[in-house]
Order: C-alpha cells, then structure tokens, then sequence
C-alpha cells in the first residue's frame, strides 16, 4: 500500500532545534543492500518529507511500473541514479526529531566509487552497514566495514536488511550476525550493535516489528536518537591551526582559525609551532564577544599576550601537550584518481590550515580490504587503500589518526591539475627519521617529539574476542571507576565490592593506586604531568583486563577530570562507569586511614588532594556516593545495580 504524503513542520533555526545534539552517520554495505530506501523510510516515518517531495517520488514510481512508492528516490537525486536505480554520488539529507539531529550521508555500494563512500563517513560518528538478508554477508560488506574501521568511526550498526524477503525468520538473522561477528574480529572496532529491519516495510526503523517478536532490541531511530555523539570528539588536545592573522590597526593582532581539538580559556599558557615560543592567551574574541572558554569547532581568533611571528599554518598548541613535528611519517592513503599513484613523484599535501610538497617514498603493504590482508605493491590504483612512508618539504604538526581525526588525516592534490587525488590517515612517525625534536635558532632544543605509538609496531587483534569471553564468563566486561579524595572510602567499597562479585561467580580485577605505585608507576612522582601519566597506564591496563572480559575495580584519587574523560574514552559506551566517592573534608581527615593528612598538616607532604590541593569534580560521573550518608554495603548494592 502506498504511503500517504506527509509534512513535518520543522524550523530548524527554532532554539529548541539549536541547541540539540547533532548525529552524523553513513550508510553502507553492497549494491541493492536497500541504503537509499532505508533513508527514505526514516525520512518518511519521521515525517520529514514535504508533499511536493512525496507527490514527485510517487509519480515516478508509478511510471516505473514499480507496485511500492519508491522512497529511495529521495536520496538518489542523479538522473543516471535514477535511471540505474543505484548511488553513484554521495547524497546528504537532514532530519530532526524531537530528541536530536541528524546529517546523513548516503553512500554509494559499487567497488568503483569506493572513494565516494570514504569521502561520505570521513566525517560520520556513526555507519550503519547494510546487509541483505537474503544474500548474506558480501565482500563490499566487509570492504565498507573495513573502510568504516580504519576511519575510526566510534560507533557501527548492522542493519540486516529485507527480512520480508525471508519471512522474518530468526534463524537467517542469527546466521548473518554470527557470520559478520567472525569477520569483526580483525576489525579495529568494539562498539557494533545488530538489528533486523525490513526498510521497505518500516520493520524496526521507527516503530517496533509485530512480525519480529524475538527481537528484543531497540529500533533503528531509538539507537539512532540515544547513542553517544560525542565519542569521537577530542577534548583533550588542545590543537589551533592558524588560518589568517587579523591585523586592522596597530593595537590589535590576533589570530584566526577553527579549534580543531581541546579546549581553552584565556589566561592558559601555550606554545607556537614550530617556533616552540611560549606565552598566554590574553583574549577569545569572536562576532558575537569574548569567550570565557573555546571549544573544538569554535571559530574564534586568539589573542596573546607577547607579540610573536605567527603565520598561516602554524598551530597554537598547550606547552606541556603537544602533538608530532615530523617531515616523515606512515599513513593509509585511499587513492582517488584514475591515474595510478606514483612513488618518487611531487604531489601537495594539505594537511589542517598548512600545505607542502610531498614524496611517497615507500608502499609497505596494499591492503586486501576482501580478505583484510596485506599484498606487496608497488602502486596504488584507483580506490586502492595501502599503507606508504611519506615524507613532506616542511615539518607537519600531527597527531595519529586514532587519537585525533583532524590532526591525524591529510589530503594529496595533483599540483598540475589541482584535483584531490588521495587521502589519508596518519599512523605513526617515521623510525627512519633523527631524534625528532625541533631547535630554535641558538640550537637550543625547545620540543621534544615522542610518538604516542611504538614505531613499526602493528596492532594485533585479540586472539580470543571480548564477546566470546563475556558469553564463557556469563556477564559483560565493565571497567567501575571509584575516584574521590584520600579517606572518602573508595578502597572500601571496591574491596567489598569484588568480594561480592567473587562469590558471585563473577571475573573481577581490582587495580589499587598504592600496588599501582609500587610497580608499574613506581618511577612517577605527583607533579600534575606525573598524576596524568599514572591515569593513563592505569587506563590501558585496565582496557587489557576489560578486553580480558573482567568486571575492572579501579580506585584512584584522579582528581583531574579531563585525565578520567580520556580514560572514559577507551571503553565503549556504557561500559565505563565513574562513581564519584566523596564525603566531608573532616570526615576524611580523620579517617585518615594511610597518615597522609597528618604528614600533610605537619608539611611533610605537599599538594596533597582534599587538603592543599583541588580535586576537580565531574558533571557527568555515572554515580555519586556520600560515605558519610551511605555505608559500604549501601555503596556495593547502588553500583551493583548500575553495571549488572
């Protein structure tokens, strides 16, 4: 039956549409997998689509002879789409509902527009992978989840589509997931959820199934409106690569540009590159006034308090967080022009607001993105993905593209027709380079570059995955956060808390800031650089644990609270849970259970968290705990209900 035109009437410049959170997401998967007609389908259920839309796509298909309107329609604009019934280009489309926004880019399914379909999720939080449930899982199914992967795309959907076709059955469902999971395992991905749909029909897009009773899960727009957006967002690293300088008279020179990452206010010392000249930031200025504290995607213009010679492609960055200076480094590069790439060869590299000359100098591997497998080459062809050594005229201020999207990518231009040949993914710097630190003019060295990745290490996936574990252990891995001043109880609470979960049956790992201490920190002083090193091995060994399938009890003070944001951003949504431990200053103080305030008041320690030193409190902790209202056995049953 066909579907009634309808009219969302939405303005988008209402506040209530300004203020919402913003979700960017893709779809993908083979030829005819039904990319186009799910958007239509969530553009029409949503009730997104205006009547002059619905009466032409309507029209259309009936001249088509087609028996169901054709709400692929609405995203394949392109005549020969049209004509072809396929996606050639990348098609974006808007929508909101009454819980946030989306921008979806449609992707096109054939091999030879693959660089289409990077260029589509290159900025997406979200891939939704669709799978024909009649066809089962195909290779550009893999490809496109590979690609959706190597973009670090935080969050993947697998959308097994055309359960109609296969009168619903769970068992189809259940083959395909298991099929797909097996591939997963190679893929550098943690967050992948499952859900059958019928998107010709409208099963689970909006509204739940009737035909599709043992699925228990969400439906597509209910993920879609609840899921993280902010996982891929970089709060930490703070990087400003300089646009335009503003000079309009002799008392104002300022700098302008988009916060590629982190955040900053005025008054905060920072460092210029590649001068490595320190000073701080004076004012925060922008159209509508000064700023209080800048964000990554502001458009601002910074001001600072010493005159300094900054120009068009240097980055403002923090002087004790500064990312790669390297003229050689190794990248994935997804070539997208018909003329084959050629090593030796001159092209451009532009890469935030700076662009150089550049030299490939070595193709390591061409990935099989099939087979996810390596293959010697000496070339890279149209829609090829490998990985090469490259090596830039001027010195590139990067970080890998794990850990920052818009200092770790980078496009290649064709210097003789200006034509975007390439992309690429920063990986790690070069191990053939010197020491990597840059001098200043007298030779003294004013940056010292360490890579965040051993170089030529290559990530191995795990050989026997989470999920498998989890299924043997008979629960989901967790990783439970307590952090709080010394005494508030949080050593306590974890100790009782394992014990319960050991007699439980449950797999748990308690990592204790003192044992911490005595091993794998014990060359750490408390210096604030120190306390933020010590968070960030305490983080990754608790991720090795998680991956493990253990329930992870972590108690640390970790008073600083941009250190537990980026441990938070290890784990996947919903499974890292801060429980903030706190009680009265007194209280602690005499508790005092390690001597460590009456060494404190003595002035024997210094900078000690609760005492002489601040604890930052989070906004956003999963769960507060007041020890002087709450009991230890209080405490083990309210965190109990938040991770099982």
């Amino acid at each position: 039956m066909s579907p009634k035109a309808k009219i969302r009437d939405i303005s988008y410049t209402d506040n209530k549409y300004l203020d919402m959170d913003l979700l960017r997401f893709t779809t993908a998967g083979s030829v005819d997998d039904g990319k186009s007609t799910l958007i239509g389908r969530l553009l029409y259920d949503s009730k997104s689509i205006f009547e002059d839309q619905m009466e032409a796509i309507e029209k259309t298909s009936r001249g088509s002879g087609e028996e169901e309107v054709n709400l692929a329609l609405l995203t394949d604009g392109l005549k020969a789409e049209r004509e072809q019934k396929i996606t050639i280009d990348v098609a974006y489309r808007y929508f909101a509902t009454p819980k946030r926004k989306f921008i979806i880019a449609d992707t096109p399914g054939h091999t030879q527009y693959t660089r289409n379909m990077v260029t589509g999720a290159s900025t997406a939080d979200l891939a939704i992978i669709l799978i024909d449930a009649t066809k089962g899982v195909l290779t550009q199914s893999r490809r496109h989840a590979f690609i959706s992967s190597l973009l670090q795309i935080p969050h993947m959907v697998v959308a097994v589509n055309k359960m109609d076709l296969v009168d619903y059955d769970q068992n189809v469902f259940d083959s395909i997931v298991s099929d797909f999971r097996r591939f997963s395992k190679k893929l550098d991905i943690d967050n992948i959820t499952y859900i059958p749909i019928s998107a010709l029909k409208g099963d689970n897009i909006v509204n739940k199934s009737d035909n599709m009773e043992w699925y228990n899960g969400s439906t597509l727009l209910h993920f879609l409106e609840n899921v993280r957006v902010d996982a891929r967002e970089n709060i930490i690293d703070f990087r400003f690569p300089v646009q335009h300088v503003i000079r309009p008279n002799q008392n104002f020179r300022g700098y302008s540009g988009r916060i590629s990452s982190g955040r900053i206010r005025p008054g905060e010392e920072v460092m210029v590159l590649p001068s490595g000249i320190t000073s701080q930031v004076k004012e925060l200025v922008t159209w509508n006034g000064n700023l209080d504290e800048a964000y990554p995607g502001d458009s601002v213009t910074i001001t600072i308090e010493d005159e300094i010679d900054i120009s068009r492609g240097d980055m403002i960055v923090r002087k004790n967080n500064i990312p790669n200076v390297n003229s050689q480094f190794e990248a994935y590069i997804c070539w997208m022009n018909e003329k084959r790439m050629e090593t030796g060869r001159q092209y451009l590299l532009m890469h935030t607001t700076k662009t150089v000359q550049v030299f490939f100098d070595e193709i390591i591997y061409r990935m099989n993105v099939d087979s996810i497998s390596r293959e010697d080459a000496s070339k890279l062809e149209l829609n090829e993905i490998g990985r090469v050594k490259l090596r830039t005229s001027q010195p590139l201020f990067f970080d890998p593209y794990q850990i920052n999207q818009k200092t770790g990518s980078f496009i290649i231009i064709d210097p003789a027709t200006n034509v975007t040949v390439g992309a690429g993914m920063i990986r790690a710097g070069s191990t053939e380079t010197e020491d990597g630190s840059l001098r200043a003019e007298d030779g003294r060295d004013k940056v010292n570059v360490a890579s965040s990745v051993s170089p030529d290490v290559l990530w191995e996936p795990w050989n026997i995955a989470r999920e498998a574990r989890e299924e043997r252990n008979g629960h989901k891995a967790v990783v439970v956060w307590l952090t709080g001043i010394s005494g508030a109880g949080k050593s306590s609470i974890a100790k009782a808390l394992e014990k319960k979960l050991w007699e439980e049956g449950k797999q748990t790992m308690l990592l204790d800031g003192d044992q911490i201490r005595h091993g794998l920190c014990g060359d750490l002083g408390f210096s604030a650089s120190d306390r933020t090193e010590n968070i960030r091995r305490v983080g990754e060994v608790a991720k090795l644990f998680f991956e493990h399938g253990n329930i992870v009890l972590c108690t640390f003070v970790s008073p600083i609270e941009k250190d537990r944001k980026a441990v938070r951003s290890l784990f996947p949504e919903g499974r890292f849970i801060e429980v903030y431990v706190s009680c009265n200053p007194e209280t602690a103080q005499k508790r005092d259970p390690k001597g460590l305030y009456e060494k404190a008041k003595k002035g024997e320690i210094k900078g000690l968290t609760g005492f002489d030193a601040k604890y930052e409190v989070s906004a956003d902790s999963d769960l507060s705990i007041n020890t002087d209202e709450v009991s230890v056995k209080e405490s083990v049953e309210l965190i109990l209900k938040s991770i099982l």
